[in-house]
């Protein structure tokens, strides 16, 4: 097993957008389902804290080896690392695979993602603020993940 690096920031966001469009389905305790933004890929997550084991079959988990977003976003409900649920209702409907795609850069996606918040009356500080205290929380978890492919099981 590996240790699971910290996420990019904006996965953060990502996460919250998710539980605002209410695709994570909680299977159970330790299963949930979760629905990308454009609805053509479902991410299995397993958490275990007792374990410390995290997996999902996310490409961030997967192969880049950090908590993906479908991880912090079950983390959240959970309620292992903070989450406001006001912000997730104003970061519904992100189409983040198109944005990540088309200005393959996250720092821009960002700003867009904070541009929009303010135009919906909304300090984008609170979304800088909120990217902070998860972090930390994250930071201060020690999660692992098999090494084995979550799809084949091999």
């Amino acid at each position: 097993m590996k240790r699971l690096l910290l996420p990019p920031r904006i996965k953060v966001l990502e996460a919250l957008s998710t539980i605002g469009d209410k695709r994570i389905n909680i299977i159970d305790d330790k299963n949930a389902i979760v629905k990308s933004s454009d609805g053509t890929r479902e991410y299995k997550v397993y958490l275990d804290l007792e374990k410390k084991i995290a997996n999902s079959n996310d490409n961030g988990t997967f192969y880049k080896g950090y908590m993906g977003y479908p991880i912090v976003s079950f983390l959240m409900l959970k309620g292992i690392v903070p989450y406001k649920e006001d912000v997730a209702e104003l970061l519904k409907g992100i189409q983040w695979k198109t944005l990540n795609e088309k200005y393959k850069s996250y720092k821009i996606v960002e700003n867009i993602i904070k541009r929009s918040y303010k135009q919906k009356g909304r300090d984008p500080r609170e979304l800088d603020q909120i990217m902070d205290s998860v972090m930390e929380a994250l930071k201060n978890l020690e999660l692992y993940t098999e090494t084995e492919n979550p799809q084949t099981g091999n």
